[in-house]
């Protein structure tokens, strides 16, 4: 199979939506003020993120006869919201910028929709980017924001085949992906009949608090003030998204790059590798300037003791690596799979109450995105196996790539099963059209088995810099 190809994004489709309404808990709620943590709050995560998941019509859902997934699912979410109360409120900025939940119990954002379309209609590979995704992820005016506004926004189309799409956009600052991964698990099991969530939510935000005083002990250049001198942020118009399956023989094909010390190294290092690499190239900067790869660590395990189970706040670290546009690219593979490997090691317990204490003292700032790429491991997040009571998703996981507070700059790793039965990890994938060319033909030649495809990198400075 060709593991570069774009989704049906030429595929259209009406979808009919009802009034956006707000579900509120099933039971009273605690009216309080939780705030968040000084991981929670940092400026790189006030955005909202789109999940999407896909379910065919093979319910076996049977309780009371009901089988319109719309019903089931907004029964489930107001009896979730009873555990998981905060979602049901409202952010508010204190001193500092400090972030807390005023917990209202206002309610989430929900939306009724039917699209006149099947799920077959979307071809054999579901995959980002979606066609007519705002349809299917509509954003209700006035909801988007990072304070006084919903914290989730909640979207179930109906589809003709019987199948549904669930759809949701969270604020960011409120959980990662693991923590919402906790509460669609819980919505689902609600769906199916519980009367408590098997894993009971846990807010202990203060455990990722700064210390008093704040003391920064690590290298985090992952904030760095870097200033885009060259304009290299990438431009919002004419940006393409496409997608990237890279099964087993397409890993095995890019392992063949990796030197013999460096076997070890997972699929994730040897990925992040490849794409900061291909993406560097393709984009063209300034040979002597700094290039960035952020790479998302789960921290939850560093931490000693661990963080409690049900705990559903951020808990992760942007570590970094950093070397210039000219290295990155004269050097073999190995050279940018060693930067990689030592960034993902710097993670500790220490490292994130230093994160911590740094955003206290300079002021919550946003992580470095100038000449930065960022990845997402998510494939053992678990998107796909929440299930309503119709089975686990077709597809679930991240809707788009390139989201973010400085949109283009991320990539997601998500589970994916190809047409043919193969398991691997597809990579959503965002570039303005020029590089978006330049990228594929580096990473195909790359597949093949050809480190310099276009045979203009061995000598990278003879390529001149963006505009």
């Amino acid at each position: 199979m060709d593991p570069i190809k774009q989704s049906s994004s030429q595929l259209v489709f009406a979808v009919r939506r009802q009034k956006a309404e707000l579900i509120t808990p099933a039971k009273p709620t605690p009216r309080e003020t939780k705030f968040l943590s000084d991981i929670d709050d940092q400026e790189g995560l006030r955005f909202q993120i789109p999940v999407i998941n896909f379910y065919r019509n093979d319910s076996d859902y049977s309780t009371g006869g009901n089988h319109d997934p719309v019903k089931v699912i907004k029964k489930a979410i107001a009896e979730t919201l009873v555990f998981y109360y905060p979602f049901a409120g409202r952010l508010r900025e204190g001193n500092g910028r400090k972030l807390m939940v005023d917990c209202t119990g206002e309610g989430v954002m929900f939306v009724e929709a039917d699209a006149d379309v099947t799920l077959e209609e979307f071809g054999d590979e579901l995959q980002p980017p979606f066609p007519c995704l705002e349809e299917l992820l509509y954003d209700v005016p006035g909801s988007a924001g990072v304070l006084n506004c919903p914290l989730l926004l909640i979207q179930v189309t109906r589809l003709k085949c019987g199948g549904f799409i669930f759809a949701l956009r969270l604020n960011h600052t409120m959980s990662d992906a693991a923590g919402l991964v906790h509460f669609m698990t819980a919505v689902g099991e609600m769906a199916r009949g519980a009367s408590v969530p098997s894993t009971l939510p846990v807010w202990c935000r203060e455990l990722l608090n700064s210390r008093n005083p704040p003391r920064v002990t690590c290298t985090h250049h992952e904030y760095d003030e870097v200033p885009d001198t060259k304009g290299t942020i990438i431009p919002l118009d004419d940006m393409v998204h496409k997608s990237f399956f890279f099964g087993p023989s397409e890993v095995s094909a890019l392992r063949r790059f990796i030197p013999p010390h460096l076997r070890k190294s997972s699929t994730f290092e040897l990925l992040t590798s490849v794409l900061w690499r291909c993406r560097t190239i393709s984009l063209k900067p300034d040979p002597e300037e700094e290039v960035r790869v952020l790479c998302i660590v789960n921290a939850r395990s560093k931490f000693n003791p661990p963080l409690p189970n049900g705990f559903y706040g951020n808990a992760f670290a942007f570590p970094v690596a950093v070397t210039t546009a000219a290295k990155l690219c004269k050097n073999p593979l190995g050279y940018a799979l060693e930067l990689v490997k030592k960034a993902k090691s710097d993670v500790t317990d220490e490292y994130m109450k230093s994160v911590a204490d740094l955003m206290v003292m300079k002021g919550r700032p946003h992580f470095t995105v100038v000449r930065t790429y960022l990845v997402s491991d998510v494939t053992r997040a678990g998107f796909g196996e929440v299930d309503f009571g119709w089975g686990k998703a077709v597809y679930g996981g991240p809707a788009k790539g390139g989201v973010g507070a400085i949109p283009g700059v991320a990539s997601f790793y998500i589970p994916f099963k190809n047409k043919n039965g193969e398991n691997g990890i597809v990579v959503p994938v965002c570039l303005p059209a020029f590089a978006m060319e330049i990228f594929v033909r580096e990473l195909d030649g790359m597949l093949k088995g050809n480190d310099d495809p276009l045979g203009k990198y061995t000598n990278y400075a003879i390529i001149k810099p963006a505009l």
